[in-house]
């Protein structure tokens, strides 16, 4: 991904240097043709145009999809054998930035090195040079029709959608009607100032609101979506919310009874509770690197048709692209429910429950982050099993503690599981002990 703040890091000067760059990188992977799509910020359409402008300077065909949510770009990147894709999308961040997700063919992301790669183009002015054709075409009944001809309910849910005034609210509420649900929706008028809330499900203030309106319309599930709709969330009828390692782990156990023996991916965030259901269901588990584009090329590398992330990324693989959707996770998360009579909190009780803290945040230097996590590493590991794929993963005997930097901002991430609170508790202890050695670190509450 490229994101930043518009008009300090980004604006259509830049996006239309990345747009060639983009398109240089296309051509000599011998591609011609590209699709192109926005989602609904103020600030999204400029930088489209600009983007845009920048793909067909290489000779590049341009399939303009509109406005779209983005695995709507990855589906018509796909499915109609497209040589790469982009959407211009700020996803979940605040009103202030924007940015663009690119993919090759298949819709495979592409590496850091190939991101890297357009800014070298860039400051060389290595671009190819032609002059291409732009088409307009909308893949939104295509991607529907998939989708219905996939996922049968059993029986009708009540559906709560918070869209949190986001792109999904243009696609989400009319295809799970299609699907026979009842829709009761919430902030789903497209306004991308997001006048209510962040379209965040992973913070849980963001669905405070769901929250309330489930118990009160007594609806059987509420599902809420990002911005750009390839993460959700879940509140069962009690309104409770569910971390979406748990959505993975009941997902799992279905994927588990067509593919017996499975690998089932997910990040290194996710939950002990995940590993242990899936073993249980007689799955392997794999432990990965977080970042959708990690887990996307992994699954690809390794044949996987499920995986997941703590932050509400869901990816499928069987029948699909091997692609992250939150508008799909949704409507094969209700499908899985609807085949019981029983509550959707029924299906999370089967599952025990830890003791675990959100993701915390610990302000660190993006030049300096990355060095103090493997020196963080390497303490633990003399101390501790500790897994090292993506920061320090440590094991302790009740419990888990991870630090990570994170791959997008200037900050560290804290997460930590256990048996106890008070297993949490003596965690967090010992690996703030261990940073409060950084002065440069700002600890978190």
């Amino acid at each position: 991904d490229v994101r930043g703040k518009v008009g300090i890091d980004i604006t259509p000067g830049v996006f239309e240097l990345v747009g060639r760059a983009y398109g240089t990188l296309v051509r000599r992977k011998g591609g011609r043709r590209v699709a192109l799509g926005m989602d609904n910020r103020a600030t999204s359409p400029p930088l489209k145009e600009a983007f845009g402008e920048g793909v067909l300077s290489t000779g590049l065909e341009m399939v303009d999809i509109g406005v779209n949510h983005t695995p709507l770009l990855y589906f018509a990147t796909a499915h109609w054998k497209l040589d790469g894709g982009a959407t211009v999308t700020g996803s979940h961040n605040p009103v202030s930035d924007n940015g663009v997700k690119m993919v090759h063919a298949g819709a495979a992301p592409l590496t850091e090195d190939e991101i890297q790669g357009l800014l070298a183009t860039i400051r060389a002015g290595d671009f190819e040079q032609g002059r291409g054709t732009r088409t307009l075409r909308d893949p939104r009944e295509e991607y529907f029709g998939a989708i219905t001809s996939s996922v049968k309910l059993a029986r009708p849910l009540k559906v709560m959608v918070d869209a949190g005034n986001g792109i999904a609210g243009s696609f989400a509420p009319e295809l799970l009607r299609r699907l026979g649900c009842e829709v009761v929706e919430l902030y789903c008028e497209s306004d991308g100032t997001f006048p209510n809330h962040l379209p965040d499900p992973e913070m849980e203030e963001n669905v405070r609101d769901l929250i309330a309106r489930v118990r009160q319309v007594r609806a059987d599930i509420g599902i809420a979506f990002d911005g750009d709709a390839d993460r959700m969330g879940v509140v069962d009828e009690r309104g409770r919310r569910h971390e979406a390692d748990l959505v993975l782990a009941l997902l799992a156990r279905d994927l588990l009874q067509r593919h017996p023996g499975a690998k089932i991916l997910f990040d290194v965030k996710c939950s002990q509770v995940l590993v242990d259901d899936i073993r249980a269901h007689g799955g392997e588990p794999v432990m990965w690197k977080t970042g959708h584009s990690h887990l996307k090329r992994k699954m690809r590398e390794d044949g996987i048709l499920l995986g997941g992330e703590v932050s509400g990324h869901l990816f499928f693989g069987e029948n699909w692209y091997g692609v992250d959707d939150g508008i799909l996770a949704a409507c094969k998360f209700i499908e899985l429910c609807s085949r019981s009579p029983a509550p959707v909190s029924s299906h999370f009780d089967t599952l025990p429950h830890l003791y675990n803290t959100p993701e915390l945040k610990a302000p660190c230097a993006d030049d300096r982050k990355f060095e103090l996590v493997a020196e963080l590493a390497r303490h633990f590991k003399g101390r501790y099993e500790t897994v090292d794929i993506d920061g320090a993963r440590i094991l302790f005997p009740d419990g888990w503690g991870l630090i990570r930097a994170s791959n997008t901002n200037p900050y560290l991430t804290l997460r930590f599981e256990g048996r106890s609170q008070a297993a949490v508790d003596e965690m967090k202890r010992v690996v703030y002990d261990a940073l409060r050695r950084y002065p440069f670190v700002t600890l978190p509450s």
